[in-house]
This record gives structure tokens, C-alpha cells and sequence, in this order.
């Protein structure tokens, strides 16, 4: 990864921010302009220079793998090292991350830094982020791979009297052992009337037959999230389960089908949404049609219907259309879907037909 382009194409930002120098203490947004894999690390990137400031437990870290910076192992509280460097360089107006910056910080540096002003960099980074390069692409694919395994092999474990909770950690184990790092997010493992919920947490409940079942789950590889949903059911669907399963298959298939570069996020997201109200559900779907995915698994852009974004080439999105009725149960089938210039790539390749398991 091209780390030191990655810098040149914030910093051409800069003038349209009016800014001097970006203070960034997100770890993503600040591992993805330096190419450093810790934490609690800060870097102040100039229109000619970049600085990278870590303690000690990092340093040699830093030191190997961070690209295109002066790293400074710094002596806390960190607001004063910033000060330095600020001072140091005649900056007069630096840009911070608005969703990362606290009021505490803000309170602490503006009496730290006087007269230099102090904006938000408006999501900048995370605008950038929103294309992948080519590698960024593969290791989501990856991580997706190992998502795809794990539901093959969560099938084979998946029966009445088995708990919600074991079958998440059977999924973590699984994914852990084919080389993930972690979890994307805590895996959602909802079964009968609760799979009504879409962040459901998974319990002690066990399945029963006739039970829907959604697994919502992904995991990080060097870096990079995959995000998937699967719905089953727990011996033969009902025709209730069936009509609501393809209402929700239809929504996500027809959306796929629309991806492609310049369509808007709105336009997408009504694409699956038309077919859920036309089939008498649309109440019932209750959260966007997707997100963007990549060092984070909620990323824009926003696909929902209130979203302006229009999709571009390079852009990984989810496509999770879902239908929750209270007391009865749920469904959601997401795919993990790559914009290309004149259509899609699918990264997620799990059976999306209803899957009974007796």
C-alpha cells in the first residue's frame, strides 16, 4: 500500500480545509496515513512533513513500520508534544476529527495553543478511505473467505438444543483458527421471535424447531473487515417463513443487480426498500440497506434513504435489505459487494437460498 500517496492526497486538502496542519488521533484514519498497526498514537502531518508521536510501549514499532514521518517517542501529556511541534512550524489553523476530537481536548488545547485556531478536518480522511486500493479490496476479500468458512462449518453445528451463545463462539473460534485477527463486531446469533431483533446479542436460548436463525458476523484480517448475514431455518419453513425469506432475498437481489458506479446511495437503498413495501413489509424494514466496509466495518459511504452519497468505483458496500416482525421472528441476507465501473463484484459467496436444516 502506497502509504506515502495516501499522504500526498490528504494533504491536497488542505487548502480547501484552510488548514496548516491536521492533528489525527483516530487510530484507523491515523493508521491508514502512516501505515502503523498499534494504538494510542497521535500524528501532526504538515503541508511539507509529518510528524508521529508514540510512548514507549510503541516506539520500536513505530519505528518499522511507519512511512513518511519523523517519529517522536514523547514524554505524556501529549497536548503539550503537539504544542511543540504546532509552535515549532508557525501553524496557524490546524484541522482535527470532529468524531474522534473530545470537548475535553478542545478545552485542553485552546488554552495550550492561543491564537491558533482549531477546525474540523469535515471527514476528510474518511472520505478518502471510502475508495480501496487493489490490496485494500484483497484482504476484505480475504476476511470474507474466512467469513464463508465459517458458515459452512457453523451449519454442521447448528441443531435443535444448541445455544445461541455456543454457536457465536463456535464461529469466532472457527474464524480464529483460519487466520482472523479478531471480530469485525460481536457476532449476532438470533434465534425464533428473537431473530426479530437486528442486533440482537446472543443468549442462552436454544434452538427449537421451526426456529429462524439469523448469523450476522465477520471478522478482521491483516487489518481489513468482512460483514455477512445468513437466515435458516430450524427444520422445514413455515409458508409464512418462506413468503417473508423471499421478499427479503428479492430486495437484496435486485439491489445487487443496480450496484454499479453513479447510482446514488437513495436510489439504492429504494430499489430494495420498493419491493419490501409492495410485498406488505415495508414497516418491518427498519434500518438502511448498507454501509461501506473496510478498516472499519460501518464506513461510508451511508447506503440508506437519506443518504446523498453516489456510488464510485472502488467503494466496498454491504447489500443487508431485512424484514422484523415483533413476536414472530426475522430475516435479513447480506452480501459484501465491490462498485466496480460497470457493475459489481460479489465478495461474499454463501448459499443465499433458504437453507432448512432438519
Amino acid at each position: 500500500m502506497n502509504i506515502l500517496k495516501r499522504l500526498e492526497n490528504f494533504r491536497s486538502h488542505f487548502d480547501e480545509l484552510g488548514i496548516d496542519a491536521a492533528l489525527i488521533i483516530g487510530d484507523y484514519n491515523r493508521n491508514y496515513l502512516s501505515g502503523f498497526t498499534g494504538h494510542e498514537s497521535f500524528s501532526v502531518i504538515l503541508k511539507d512533513k509529518a510528524y508521529f508521536l508514540t510512548d514507549g510501549r510503541y516506539i520500536e514499532q513505530a519505528h518499522k513500520e511507519v512511512v513518511g514521518y519523523e517519529v517522536i517517542e514523547y514524554k505524556p501529556p501529549i497536548h503539550d508534544a503537539v504544542k511543540n511541534i504546532l509552535l515549532e512550524n508557525d501553524v496557524k489553523v490546524l484541522g482535527v476529527e470532529e468524531d474522534r476530537f473530545t470537548f475535553q481536548d478542545l478545552e485542553i488545547y485552546k488554552e495550550k495553543l492561543g491564537d491558533i485556531k482549531i477546525v474540523k478536518l469535515n471527514h476528510t480522511i474518511e472520505k478518502i478511505r471510502m475508495i480501496k486500493e487493489e490490496e485494500e479490496i484483497e484482504l476484505i476479500a480475504k476476511a470474507a473467505s474466512i467469513a464463508d468458512m465459517a458458515f459452512e462449518h457453523i451449519l454442521k453445528f447448528i441443531k435443535p438444543g444448541v445455544a445461541e451463545r455456543d454457536i457465536a463462539l463456535e464461529i469466532e473460534y472457527f474464524m480464529k483458527k483460519q487466520g482472523a485477527q479478531g471480530l469485525s463486531f460481536d457476532s449476532i446469533v438470533v434465534s425464533g421471535a428473537r431473530s426479530s431483533l437486528p442486533h440482537g446479542t446472543p443468549t442462552d436460548k436454544k434452538l427449537e424447531y421451526g426456529d429462524f436463525v439469523t448469523l450476522d458476523f465477520g471478522c478482521i484480517y491483516n487489518g481489513y473487515c468482512s460483514d455477512m448475514t445468513r437466515t435458516i431455518v430450524v427444520g422445514k419453513a413455515t409458508e409464512k417463513q418462506k413468503e417473508i425469506y423471499n421478499a427479503v432475498l428479492d430486495a437484496n437481489e435486485a439491489a445487487l443487480k443496480a450496484v454499479k458506479e453513479g447510482i446514488s446511495c437513495f436510489d439504492l437503498d429504494k430499489i430494495a426498500r420498493d419491493i419490501i413495501t409492495e410485498r406488505g413489509y415495508g414497516e418491518r424494514f427498519s434500518h438502511g440497506l448498507g454501509h461501506g466496509v473496510g478498516m472499519e466495518v460501518h464506513e461510508l459511504p451511508r447506503v440508506n434513504f437519506r443518504s446523498n452519497e453516489v456510488l464510485e468505483a472502488g467503494m466496498v458496500i454491504t447489500d443487508e435489505p431485512g424484514i422484523y416482525i415483533p413476536d414472530f421472528g426475522g430475516v435479513r441476507i447480506e452480501e459484501l459487494v465491490v462498485v466496480t465501473k460497470d457493475g459489481y463484484r460479489v465478495l461474499s459467496h454463501s448459499p443465499k437460498h433458504l437453507i432448512e436444516i432438519e
